[in-house]
């Protein structure tokens, strides 16, 4: 079942993106995504298909978007791997914050799950 679950670096970025507009406003529309990712709505909805189809999303027809618990959970983790690289980046290298928050978005879809681990720890002790 866990394969079924494993998705593109892509759609992590729609459960990062569901999730931040989720906790901003109660309703995520299609246009919000396309909006907030810069992309076509026929995009957003085969990105929906998938995650629907991966159990990590819900929708209605032209209803708004939700999280399942398990997408939300998912989603959460995305966005700390995200919030925990950017802290790395603009507090320890110096990096500015627009270019960490855009590498950060790069480096957290192929960072190992021990390498986050180790810059989790490290980032604790840091501060």
């Amino acid at each position: 079942m866990e394969s079924k679950r494993s998705v593109s670096p892509s759609l992590e970025d729609y459960l990062e993106t569901i999730l931040i507009i989720s906790e901003q406003n109660e309703k995520v529309r299609i246009t919000d995504l396309a909006e907030a990712l810069d992309v076509a709505k026929s995009s957003v909805h085969q990105a929906i298909s998938r995650l629907k189809e991966a159990d990590l999303v819900t929708q209605e027809k032209y209803g708004p978007v939700d999280l399942t618990d398990t997408g939300k959970q998912k989603a959460i983790k995305i966005r700390e791997k995200h919030e925990i690289l950017v802290s790395f980046l603009v507090e320890v290298l110096g990096v500015d914050h627009d270019t960490a928050h855009r590498d950060a978005c790069l480096i957290e879809h192929s960072i190992s799950a021990v390498t986050i681990e180790k810059l989790i720890q490290f980032m604790r002790n840091y501060k």
